[in-house]
């Protein structure tokens, strides 16, 4: 029989989250362009939210943190029972994001850092990684109990601004899924979420309000299934990958 192998979409992240059956995901992983971006542009401290090149503010728009209720609400209700959650943020982010996703019922495990092997942009020590919160709905244990709490892996470079390596992704893929499961993403952005997951075996779903993001996003994915069609058209504002998973 044919299986889908990803399905992306060019929607507002919560607004996605709502079209989705409840219990219908297996992991959520995901990185929103946090609201304390504006302040660092503010004070130049970022170059990724200028008019430049690589600049980003043309490629995103910022994700409010009193939208975060919202998110976290609807990211619990698609969540199956037993599955965990990854969010991507700075600092500041950490505490506004963990006490509103606390009230949606997840439980907070702890902050895992992404170490990014060399300092980024900004003021008072500048920064070399992120910090990726880690939630749990109901109870599911890793795959791999002796994984540290951080995660060494280099930035991207001249990629999509504010990429992720899918290496990154590869690390909470591996411990919290199985081959087969449902990776989602409201915030895909180039989709590095979306490769670790389909290089890892698992499915992908995601979403992105930039029509570009959703272009490079289905171009990386197609990679993993290059002579299939879908059984409709592509169309936007959604693209959907197949491949043949008989015997």
């Amino acid at each position: 029989m044919t299986a889908p192998v990803f399905h992306v979409s060019t929607l507002d992240a919560v607004d996605w989250l709502r079209s989705m059956p409840s219990e219908s995901v297996d992991l959520l992983v995901t990185d929103p362009a946090y609201e304390s971006l504006e302040k660092h542009r503010a004070i130049g401290t970022t170059t990724r939210l200028k008019h430049s090149k690589s600049s980003s503010n043309d490629w995103f728009a910022v994700f409010p943190n009193a939208r975060f209720p919202e998110l976290f609400a609807e990211a619990y209700r698609v969540l199956k029972r037993n599955t965990h959650l990854y969010l991507f943020c700075d600092a500041e982010t950490m505490f506004i994001a963990r006490p509103e996703a606390e009230r949606a019922g997840f439980r907070f495990w702890k902050p895992l850092v992404w170490d990014k092997k060399t300092i980024g942009m900004g003021y008072h020590y500048r920064a070399r990684y992120e910090f990726i919160l880690f939630f749990e709905k109901g109870k599911r244990r890793l795959n791999d109990l002796g994984v540290p709490d951080v995660i060494t892996v280099p930035r991207v470079h001249r990629g999509y601004p504010a990429e992720k390596p899918p290496a990154v992704s590869a690390v909470l893929i591996e411990q919290s899924s199985i081959r087969g499961e449902l990776v989602a993403d409201p915030f895909m952005g180039s989709g590095s979420v979306g490769v670790a997951a389909l290089e890892a075996g698992r499915c992908f779903t995601g979403t992105d309000l930039n029509p570009e993001a959703v272009r490079l996003t289905t171009e990386r994915l197609r990679v993993f299934a290059p002579d299939a069609m879908p059984d409709a058209p592509a169309r936007e504002p959604e693209q959907l990958g197949f491949i043949d998973t008989r015997p």
